[in-house]
């Protein structure tokens, strides 16, 4: 189960940090920029520089299909490029796919990014529950297969309470998505004991997480917003059991964007990006002991 190589690899580098690139042109250094030939050129230098950069220190990668789509035909074919490339390193890759709004679209998406033949190489892949059990079914098949699905149960962002926090009869909405996604999560557990169906939940938000930490130890556990305000090592903490297993902690911006800092020019990026990811695996670690 592609899971378990997940743990093993967060076990291996005592690191449990996703590499997330999801940068849009705007946010790449000028000179990268300046020296491509085009904006889908600049995006995939930038992404493969990072991936030889940290690898052996980040055991994970999150790779936004729409942060490639947005750049044309030629950004699609850069997208492949770097999902290879980023499972020829070693990496565990994860993709966030296309949104999709209807049961065909998640049939389609499923047999497109895990088919044979695919043109986007990953081990697991996010999909939203809120569209209800359609948009989870068609991807089941390929759980049993050895891929891991990630469902979202709480995001990060700041107007998620909007929604995602409401009440909804005895439940908080977000905590019904969980439980609907945990539905499908099935019998068979990997060696490290969690199920190819795993949960993304928000970094900053304490009381979520240690609840369903609580209620599904079984789910493996994605927590996004590593770089949102409340989120901390503390806090990522509520996800892990005593082993430090059981999630894994979405950089954001942390690493990608760490070369952005005041006085810098970008030119330093890979190193400002090093610095950075062990900065974080440095905070995580005063409250996370992976054994």
């Amino acid at each position: 189960m592609s899971i378990d190589s997940l743990q093993e690899k967060i076990r291996k580098t005592k690191n449990p940090t996703v590499l997330e690139l999801a940068v849009p042109e705007c946010g790449l250094p000028a000179h990268i920029r300046e020296e491509a030939p085009s904006p889908a050129a600049a995006y995939s230098r930038f992404c493969r520089e990072l991936l030889e950069e940290l690898k052996g220190t980040v055991p994970a990668v999150r790779v936004s299909f729409s942060g490639f789509a947005l750049l044309g035909a030629e950004g699609m074919t850069e997208l492949t490029a770097v999902l290879k490339l980023a499972g020829q390193l070693g990496y565990y890759v994860l993709l966030d796919p296309p949104e999709m709004l209807s049961a065909a679209a998640a049939k389609d998406t499923a047999k497109a990014v895990f088919g044979e033949d695919s043109l986007f190489p990953c081990d697991g892949v996010t999909v939203s529950v809120y569209l209800g059990s359609d948009s989870l079914r068609p991807f089941l098949p390929y759980c049993e297969k050895g891929k891991d699905l990630f469902v979202v149960a709480r995001t990060a962002n700041r107007s998620a309470p909007e929604l995602q926090d409401l009440m909804t009869g005895s439940r908080l909405v977000h905590t019904a998505a969980a439980d609907l996604a945990a539905r499908y999560a099935g019998e068979k557990l990997g060696k490290f004991g969690y199920a190819p169906v795993g949960l993304l939940v928000s970094a900053g938000a304490g009381d979520s997480l240690r609840n369903l930490r609580a209620k599904y130890p079984r789910m493996f556990l994605l927590l996004d917003g590593y770089d949102t305000p409340k989120a901390n090592g503390k806090t990522c903490a509520l996800a892990m059991n005593k082993y430090g297993r059981g999630g894994v902690v979405c950089a954001g911006g942390e690493i990608s964007a760490a070369w952005a800092g005041e006085g810098t020019d970008g030119t330093d990026y890979l190193q400002q990006a090093k610095k950075a990811a062990q900065r974080m695996k440095k905070n995580l670690a005063q409250y996370i002991t992976i054994v």
